[in-house]
């Protein structure tokens, strides 16, 4: 494993513990979306069914658990511990229209077509989505806390240190995974404004990330 992988798994483990804590300690999940949580517990529960099958090393299996615990445990506290401060209207991304198209693509664009590989590239495919609806939340209320900013801070800086992990791993290995980099590159791509706003914007003391108003 290389430095920026384990870096990129760090900042992934980081994003999530921010958002974990943001929403326990606060006892909200106020400008949350549950169901970029609810995507990204899918996200986990197809790409880690290989716990039962495989194993590959401690450090894999740990951090495998420790981000389905985590993904299912934010699912749970939006969706039922703090039920009621939970903004369904503003959460209002349609997200057949990521999952359907998605699934197909898995069945079509895939190394292997058995069972676990079709639900790994699935995985990968809603991975590259699954923050839409998070960000379209944003889009639409028009403005974000500064801890929600720092989460998604982090998972941007995930994707970001795992290009440059395929990077790494292509001079070095000549290890070239394409459906990961693609679908890695339009993940990225979506936080690029994010990323803009986050420095010019929370780093330079706002408490809030507000979003330009259109003229």
């Amino acid at each position: 494993m290389n430095i920026f992988r384990l870096a990129g798994d760090v900042s992934h483990l980081v994003a999530i513990i921010i958002l974990f804590l943001k929403i326990w300690r606060s006892q909200s999940c106020a400008g949350i979306s549950g169901k970029s949580q609810v995507l990204f517990a899918l996200v986990f529960t197809s790409r880690y069914l290989d716990l039962v099958t495989t194993f590959i090393s401690v450090y894999n299996v740990v951090m495998k658990v420790v981000f389905l615990s985590l993904a299912y445990a934010t699912v749970y506290l939006v969706y039922m511990r703090f039920r009621s401060t939970y903004n369904s209207e503003n959460d209002s991304f349609r997200i057949e229209f990521l999952l359907v198209p998605v699934a197909g693509l898995s069945f079509l664009e895939n190394y292997a077509f058995a069972p676990l590989e079709i639900l790994w590239t699935f995985s990968i495919y809603l991975e590259s989505v699954a923050i839409l609806p998070q960000l379209f939340m944003i889009t639409k209320t028009g403005e974000a806390e500064s801890i929600t900013t720092h989460y998604l801070f982090f998972l941007g800086l995930y994707r970001a240190l795992y290009l440059a992990n395929w990077v790494w791993r292509y001079n070095t290995e000549q290890f070239f995974d394409q459906i990961a980099v693609v679908s890695g590159v339009v993940q990225t791509i979506f936080y690029c404004d994010f990323f803009y706003l986050y420095v010019t914007r929370v780093l330079r003391g706002s408490g809030k990330m507000s979003l330009p108003m259109p003229v």
